[in-house]
């Protein structure tokens, strides 16, 4: 990691959660099988990264963090099929907040905060798949250069990426989503989900166990 990467990681360093049982952690929250009431949400900001229709019957928060290999997991592998089946037939409005495990993810969310607002999730996709390229869990040794370098595929110069991850509001703004996630929801991975404002289980990272939920959701929606 180089020294100008070290300073936007000092600017991050307040979003920066101290996660005690990180991504990899298999017990916490998401045990509870509860089918969650069809009717209610999550307030959901002007402002935040969502997907679909707003008055679908289901939403899904997705708390995220861009360095995060299992996240990266079920962006290719589960998302699309969320998106095709359900988001995109108006059954799930989607919502994605960034959870911070490291200061790379506040920076990446700085990047995609000064894109056009419909290309955020165009962009998440590219850094999630090009995690090799520029995350720290892949011990890049110069995150830095390789944020820039996913920035120029993006379009962004490497002054608009400098100034885009030294953005104090989006530090501001990782920290509430984080801190909100552990403390209302008690979130201590990713990826995690609410689903109608109650905690999915830990199994729904599965596209099986996903659309079996989400089924019964919508089943007991019309009874």
């Amino acid at each position: 990691m180089n020294r100008k990467y070290m300073i936007y990681g000092l600017v991050g360093l307040a979003a920066v959660l101290v996660v005690v049982a990180g991504y990899f952690m298999l017990s916490g929250n998401g045990g509870d099988e509860e089918v969650p009431s069809t009717t209610s949400r999550i307030e959901i900001g002007p402002n935040e990264h969502t997907l679909g229709d707003p008055k679908a019957p289901i939403q899904i928060v997705e708390y995220g963090a861009p360095v995060c290999p299992h996240c990266s997991h079920f962006n290719e592998t589960v998302f699309p099929l969320l998106k095709k089946e359900y988001i995109d037939t108006g059954k799930v409005y989607y919502v994605f907040r960034v959870f911070p495990l490291h200061s790379a993810d506040t920076a990446v969310e700085g990047m995609a905060s000064c894109l056009p607002k419909d290309s955020y999730f165009q962009f998440l996709d590219l850094m999630f798949r090009n995690q090799p390229r520029w995350d720290p869990e892949y011990q890049v040794q110069d995150v830095h250069a390789g944020l820039i370098a996913m920035g120029r595929l993006a379009g962004m110069s490497e002054a608009q990426v400098d100034s885009c991850i030294a953005k104090p509001d989006i530090a501001a703004l990782v920290q509430k989503n984080g801190q909100e996630a552990m403390g209302t929801y008690g979130i201590n991975s990713v990826p995690s989900f609410i689903v109608n404002a109650t905690v999915a289980p830990r199994s729904v990272v599965e596209w099986a166990n996903l659309k079996t939920y989400l089924d019964s959701i919508l089943a007991n929606q019309k009874k």
